[in-house]
């Protein structure tokens, strides 16, 4: 039997990576990125800065999947009941 674990992120069922967050760190972390990238789209237009955008886009969600891969279930392939 595995120790529990406090996850912020769910495995998906299907597939690779994770889904929706357990936990309200989880929540408050997808929250905050979603805010973030708001403030992105509306203060850096795509068609106005696109390099900055695509910087801060980039950016901003390689901090989310960083959080995601270090506080969620470990990532692999999952084909359903694991």
């Amino acid at each position: 039997m595995s120790p529990k674990h406090d996850y912020w992120f769910a495995a998906k069922r299907y597939g690779w990576g994770w889904g929706l967050p357990v936990r309200w760190q989880g929540w408050a972390t997808l929250t905050a990125y979603l805010v973030l990238l708001g403030v992105v789209v509306f203060g850096f237009r795509p068609a106005g800065h696109p390099f900055a955008f695509a910087v801060l886009v980039g950016v901003l969600t390689a901090a989310f999947v960083a959080v995601c891969w270090i506080k969620g279930e470990p990532a692999r392939w999952r084909w359903g009941k694991d």
